[in-house]
């Protein structure tokens, strides 16, 4: 997707921090059940990059700069920083229009933090190998953003502006979710191809779809739509983006074998079919929690 070269993108909620490999931040009572309960929401294994063992812990370092040079549009089109920031500038607008509709009291993200290697969080150290994520905790997301290079080398995917914004919208969508309370569905532990787990994920993917759909109409506070018309290529890299990571895919190209007893994210197949449900129909079609397990 392209912004406009215009747009004001100024307002975006993101930063960016230099490499620490400090030790996690566990203050608050985060244990590792918690922890554990945590990485079955987030799409991502935290129990294994919890530092130490127990308490203590510092804060998480401050943010090396907001990325004040990410000013307009033209910036996003040329730099995956600025694009970031632009994408969250247009999540934000998006969502403080579209949450009530839903149901939803909303409000921002604490932070959009673009790290580099290692990171602290609220939910324990987080590497570039942990992949985006969204920490309830703090109500932050994280990104390195080589992760982009690791989704078209390691899992294939085709890449394209839309396909890194997707994933930011998708982790969006969980800032959204605990918002309305439905990230908790998720702490009976279960996996599976109908579990809550998979339900929390696909319905992340749906209203990334609702975003992307709606987002050339979405105006900076000038009026100038953030974003351009999207085009054909660009929404089948998105889906593209959304098959790579489903877990039918990643666990054949990561194990040789698929277990749908362990899934927590759904099929390609369903990852695309909750994206395309959202762009087609809004974010209010996106109740994955209401279908049975054969419609999902």
């Amino acid at each position: 997707m392209t912004f406009n070269p215009d747009a004001d993108i100024s307002k975006g909620k993101a930063s960016k921090r230099g490499r620490n490999t400090g030790i996690a931040v566990v203050g608050g009572g985060i244990g590792a059940l918690a922890i554990f309960l945590i990485s079955q929401f987030l799409g991502v294994d935290l129990t294994g990059i919890v530092g130490g063992g127990g308490g203590g812990g510092g804060q998480p370092e401050a943010s090396d700069s907001t990325l004040e040079k990410c000013l307009t549009g033209q910036d996003a089109n040329e730099d995956v920083e600025c694009r970031m920031k632009g994408a969250s500038a247009s999540l934000e607008s998006y969502w403080v229009e579209e949450a009530p509709a839903i149901g939803v009291n909303y409000n921002a993200p604490q932070d959009f933090v673009l790290f580099d290697q290692a990171t602290t969080t609220a939910c324990g150290s987080a590497s570039s190998a942990t992949g985006p994520f969204y920490c309830p905790p703090d109500q932050t997301i994280y990104i390195d953003v080589t992760f982009y290079d690791e989704l078209r080398s390691r899992f294939g995917a085709n890449g394209g502006t839309l396909a890194e914004m997707y994933v930011i919208a998708h982790e969006w969508g969980h800032h959204v979710q605990n918002l309305a309370g439905v990230l908790g569905r998720t702490q009976d532990g279960q996996t599976g191809p109908a579990s809550n787990a998979v339900r929390v994920e696909l319905q992340a993917d749906c209203f990334a779809g609702a975003w992307v759909a709606n987002a050339s109409t979405v105006p900076d506070d000038n009026g100038v739509p953030f974003l351009q018309q999207i085009t054909v290529a660009q929404r089948e890299d998105a889906l593209d983006a959304a098959a790579s990571v489903g877990d039918d895919h990643i666990q054949q190209a990561t194990q040789g074998q698929v277990n749908p007893h362990s899934f927590t994210h759904g099929t390609s197949e369903q990852r695309k079919d909750w994206f395309e449900a959202g762009f087609e129909q809004g974010a209010q079609a996106c109740d994955t929690f209401s279908v049975g397990a054969g419609s999902l």
